[in-house]
């Protein structure tokens, strides 16, 4: 095998490296606590009318532009047209860059619980200095290349898998020794309502906004676009990494969630945690995994003592395969939407030799990427040092920013499908879906899935504070508001300003 061939994804490594950016453990806990039983219909909803079709759509592009470099851009571009594809484009790489901030502010939860058990973060300056210390490792690692990007990606990918594995084995084992009876009685109330009460009583609300929360647990399998060219015979294996990868994924997330009712009675074992504030979205996990430790040893009638150790021992993993996930999916992501937008875009549309790709590397991007988050995390901490309230309120007004830019991409990569679709001058080697009419209708349903879930991620702080009006200031509502707003507003002007000033410069020469 040649070097060059040794280097390259194969259908497994791709799939290991969507599943790593994709797939998220800490949604299986968080949707029982939200839902219980109750989530696992908005998930197979949201699979359905979202991931599956989405994934399909990624694939289909994937195949027909497989000698292309730069994913989402190229497709975009080859679909509609370079303006189009440039604010997209932009759009979901400044998303990333976002979430780059935000990763760096809770890396150390994971190790915290791996080395205490709990949660305990040292003073906001360090916790940002280490931050910026891991960018720098993993941004400096990854100028390598794709080799060494694969091989840290795997080892988050497998981390996942492993932690997965324990709780399927673990859940069945206390379900056989409990007489096959569920922790959480299994009936049709359970898949139909939350057991949770504090989102008690349901209402069209409630459900909403769970399926908005399912829709975005999907997110991510575009980000291994601009990898087409990267994998062996991206033909055969590109489609192949995709649809393994959504099959794993959009079954997992169900099966996980039915598993985890089999050990837990929410009743008894969640709810008056819940009421007492001591179980909350932030420690679910760690607590769901320390409860599947204790009741294992339970179930082998070991001593209190072991009981206790058992249950140390698998919160303190979940923290080590969350970080080691966390860090897997940092070397994708800092990697693979960055190449996507310098490869599609021309070297031109960057100002200096910001464009410029080193083999198969955009090694001066990566740097800048690295600068601008590093100056991200020390505005943040400065902040905080001045008056900690405004830096969690810089931090939510960024994040709010993100939060549309991340998902209203996915509208602009189904529009480019349906044109992709109609145009019958792109050759289209591999196509699922053979009927036109059907392949378009489905996409719309997509795209309208993901209007509604960002429509309603907009009035959610209106609808909030409605039903509680002395809790929350209208100040921060109008801020809420304002700031998902302007996040695709200023990211879509800075591309459209972008391909604006290249067209300039192209007609000059």
């Amino acid at each position: 095998m040649s070097q060059l061939k040794k280097n390259k994804l194969t259908a497994i490594s791709l799939a290991l490296m969507i599943f790593t950016s994709v797939y998220g453990f800490g949604n299986v806990p968080l949707a029982f606590f939200q839902m219980g039983y109750g989530s696992i219909i908005w998930y197979i909803i949201s699979a359905l009318v979202f991931f599956i079709p989405f994934s399909l759509m990624v694939t289909e592009f994937g195949s027909a532009f497989n000698a292309e470099k730069g994913g989402i851009y190229t497709w975009m571009e080859k679909s509609v047209g370079p303006s189009f594809a440039m604010i997209g484009t932009l759009m979901w790489y400044m998303s990333w860059v976002i979430w780059f901030v935000s990763v760096g502010n809770r890396i150390l939860v994971p190790i915290s619980n791996m080395i205490f058990g709990t949660t305990i973060l040292p003073s906001t300056v360090i916790v940002s200095l280490l931050a910026i210390l891991i960018m720098f490792l993993v941004t400096f690692i990854s100028l390598r290349g794709l080799e060494t990007i694969k091989k840290v990606a795997s080892v988050g990918g497998i981390a996942v898998v492993s932690l997965n594995f324990i709780l399927i084995i673990g859940a069945f084992i206390i379900l056989a020794k409990s007489g096959f009876q569920p922790a959480t009685p299994l009936t049709i109330k359970s898949l139909i309502s939350t057991p949770n009460p504090t989102l008690q009583p349901t209402s069209f609300v409630t459900f909403i906004a769970f399926l908005v929360y399912a829709i975005f647990a999907y997110a991510g399998v575009e980000s291994v676009g601009g990898l087409v060219d990267e994998t062996v015979e991206p033909k055969k294996n590109f489609p192949k990494g995709i649809l393994l990868s959504a099959a794993i994924i959009g079954i997992g997330y169900s099966f996980m969630i039915l598993c985890t009712g089999f050990f837990i009675n929410f009743d008894k074992d969640w709810i008056p945690g819940i009421m007492d504030g001591s179980v909350n979205q932030g420690n679910i996990t760690y607590f769901m995994m320390q409860q599947l430790g204790e009741k294992l040893a339970e179930s082998f009638n070991l001593s209190s003592g072991a009981v206790h150790t058992w249950g140390t021992v698998f919160a303190r993993y979940v923290g080590l395969s969350m970080f080691l996930t966390l860090i897997g999916a940092l070397f994708t992501l800092i990697y693979s939407p960055l190449k996507q937008l310098m490869e599609g875009t021309p070297e031109k549309v960057w100002p200096g030799k910001l464009g410029k790709i080193e083999n198969g590397v955009p090694k001066n991007a990566m740097k800048a990427q690295f600068i601008i988050v590093t100056l991200m995390i020390l505005l943040n901490m400065g902040i905080s040092l001045i008056n900690k309230g405004a830096a969690d309120k810089f931090f939510l007004v960024i994040t709010n920013m993100s939060n549309i830019a991340s998902s209203l991409p996915y509208v602009f990569i189904v529009f480019a499908y349906i044109k992709f679709k109609k145009n019958q001058a792109i050759e289209k080697p591999f196509t699922i879906i053979k009927n036109q009419a059907f392949a378009i209708g489905i996409s719309w349903i997509a795209a309208l899935m993901i209007i509604l879930a960002d429509f309603f991620t907009i009035i959610e702080p209106v609808i909030n504070y409605l039903q509680a009006p002395a809790e929350i200031p209208l100040g921060s509502v109008y801020s809420d508001i304002i700031s998902m707003i302007a996040g695709p507003v200023v990211f879509s002007v800075l591309g459209w300003w972008l391909i604006r000033n290249y067209k300039k410069q192209s007609v000059k020469i």
